[in-house]
């Protein structure tokens, strides 16, 4: 009996998930994004408000890491927006992810305390005092930034992967025979 040949299936990139996103999803990227800027900006006085003060100005990259920070958790938070049922074909499920998909809050809360005043923070002012927060936790903000940004990457990143782990198998390439990977929905 002759051997039944299986085209492989493309491995799809997370910026294929990405680009069947729907009109949905790209609202709920623009509203997390701006929500979440706001979210970060106004208690910790990048944003001038009546309701909190700054002891030290903001440092040259605050805005721009609070840009990228907000604009991943907008991605990741569309990650959790399902398309409607019209839209999805029957057989698709949502993005399941590894234990890192659900971490993206611990990117969102170190960009809080990179961009924020190191003698504003009640927590490092009383473990450090005044001197110590600025001798020791300022330098630190960049590398918390940096953390952040990776965190929440690497749980965008694991969002769409998944998301893309038990597509329908008529969203690949043909096959003849049906893999372990498209059979998630059993």
């Amino acid at each position: 009996m002759p051997e039944i040949a299986t085209i492989p299936a493309p491995n799809p990139s997370p910026a294929s998930a990405v680009a069947a996103w729907t009109a949905r999803q790209w609202v709920t990227v623009l509203v997390g994004s701006v929500v979440s800027a706001l979210l970060v900006a106004v208690p910790t006085d990048l944003l001038d408000t009546p309701l909190f003060g700054r002891a030290v100005p903001p440092t040259a990259w605050a805005w721009p890491s609070l840009a990228v920070s907000s604009l991943l958790s907008g991605l990741l938070l569309a990650t959790y927006v399902s398309q409607p049922r019209s839209a999805r074909p029957a057989d698709s499920a949502d993005a399941r992810g590894d234990r890192w998909s659900s971490r993206g809050w611990l990117g969102a809360a170190l960009t809080f305390f990179a961009v924020g005043c190191p003698v504003c923070n009640k927590v490092v002012l009383l473990a450090l005092g005044y001197s110590g927060a600025m001798r020791w936790f300022a330098p630190l903000q960049p590398l918390l930034q940096v953390a952040g940004i990776a965190v929440l990457s690497w749980a965008l990143v694991a969002r769409l992967r998944s998301s893309l782990a038990c597509a329908p198998p008529r969203t690949r390439a043909k096959t003849l025979t049906v893999t372990p990977e498209e059979k998630c929905h059993d």
